[in-house]
């Protein structure tokens, strides 16, 4: 039954005026000082980002799902955030890249939902001009609201004085967080190192948290969430099934509402790893998400025993899943880029090459047999592949994205899907009846 009332909550969208502005961190910071205070923090991440939610579900304790008027839908959205208020004293939601960047952007977000938003800004290289900076983001599209600003990386308290009498009086300052490289947060190629990687992470999150400034920890005001019109509805063909997920330091992208979304629909999840463990759990289908199987290149080869237990599933005509890092693990070999190559699965004929350049990055749209799945594609490889695409995604835009390739029971694609913008179409992946 939904609830037709509105909950009340206070919120903030963190954005930036651009990327490597340091939000991740602040938003990070902002979660943990306020769980550390006793409130019940929940987090989102502004587009389809796997990583940095990582280190926001560490920072506030609760799964970080995805926000996004695309991928994930205005109604999607609506219904996480009605769901969050019921729950938590503070909702944040970190946007992507910089605030009015995309279509749909961050700023697009705050507006549609009613969020004030919270600016981030390096201040490290700027003195009066932060305040312009800051004009020019409050008062670029009528109807947002620049609720607050703070400054990040900043030199000194003379410095910290500087960029807060430059602040338009209609933004609030927050404060500064000062030049310290203890709290960064590594990365590599496609964003932030994996928040299970990074051993120190607790202690660079509550430093991050001790340095904020006494005034960010004031609650934002309210923000009313609607309850959605409708919820998404469960496709048939799930229940009973046991599906096994891996789930390791390879392949760890998944959106916490997919797997939520494949246990409302009455499956069974089975996680294990493709490096550490002997053979699959007992199971239906398969699914391989994204990850980095390239840093893991020796391992994923040396455990043959799981690779014939894949094969083996495979050759049952068993249903398989494999997305982006998944797909690469799902070929004949892979090339690292580096000097290092190995034999992977072999479920699909060709090879997958690293290379240092970004390939293709964006969200994307793939009609299958029962709608249309939404999701994105983010990957530094190049596919070699003799194989025939089953279908083409395209673009918001309509221009061509990835392709899709079946191979028996193998349903492959650079593509990480969104099951919920598609119920029957994410059903059918797994229940074996997807067809070109």
């Amino acid at each position: 039954m939904i609830e037709e009332t509105s909950r009340h909550c206070p919120a903030l969208l963190v954005a930036a005026p651009a990327s490597g502005q340091g939000k991740t961190l602040v938003t990070a910071a902002l979660a943990r000082r306020h769980r550390d205070a006793g409130r019940r923090v929940r987090v989102f991440k502004c587009g389809p980002d796997f990583l940095d939610p990582m280190v926001l579900e560490v920072a506030s304790g609760a799964p970080v799902h995805q926000l996004d008027l695309f991928m994930c839908g205005e109604d999607q959205c609506r219904a996480l955030l009605h769901e969050a208020a019921a729950e938590a004293d503070l909702i944040l939601v970190e946007g992507v890249m910089g605030l009015f960047d995309g279509d749909p952007s961050a700023a697009d977000l705050a507006q549609r939902f009613g969020l004030p938003v919270l600016a981030v800004v390096d201040g490290s290289s700027m003195a009066q001009t932060f305040g312009a900076l800051v004009h020019g983001l409050a008062t670029y599209r009528p109807g947002l609201d620049l609720h607050a600003v703070i400054a990040n990386r900043v030199g000194s308290e003379r410095h910290a004085h500087l960029l807060e009498q430059s602040v338009p009086a209609a933004v609030t300052w927050l404060g500064a967080l000062p030049r310290e490289a203890d709290v960064a947060l590594p990365e590599r190629h496609l964003g932030l190192v994996q928040a299970g990687e990074v051993d120190d992470l607790d202690a660079r999150l509550a430093r991050a948290a001790a340095l904020l400034p006494e005034a960010a920890l004031h609650l934002p005001p309210p923000v009313p969430f609607a309850a959605p019109v409708d919820r998404l509805g469960i496709a048939p063909g799930l229940a009973g099934k046991r599906i096994a997920v891996a789930r390791d330091r390879a392949f760890a992208f998944l959106y916490p509402a997919n797997l939520a979304w494949l246990e409302r629909a009455g499956a069974e999840l089975a996680f294990f790893s493709p490096l550490r463990d002997a053979q699959l759990p007992d199971c239906d289908a398969l699914w391989l998400p994204g990850g980095y199987p390239e840093l893991h290149l020796e391992a994923l080869a040396a455990n043959a025993s799981m690779r014939a237990s894949i094969r083996a599933h495979h050759a049952a005509n068993r249903p398989i899943l494999a997305e982006c890092g998944g797909m690469l693990y799902a070929c004949t070999a892979l090339d690292d880029g580096r000097g290092t190559r190995a034999e992977m699965l072999g479920l699909m004929p060709g090879e997958a090459v690293m290379q240092a350049r970004l390939a293709r990055l964006g969200m994307q749209q793939m009609e299958l047999e029962g709608g249309t799945l939404r999701g994105h594609t983010f990957h530094y490889s190049r596919l070699e592949t003799p194989a025939v695409p089953s279908g083409l995604a395209r673009t918001p835009d309509g221009r061509e994205g990835e392709a899709l390739y079946r191979t028996g029971s193998l349903t492959a694609s650079y593509m990480h899907f969104y099951f919920p913008s598609a119920p029957l179409a994410a059903a059918a992946l797994f229940a074996g009846r997807a067809e070109g």
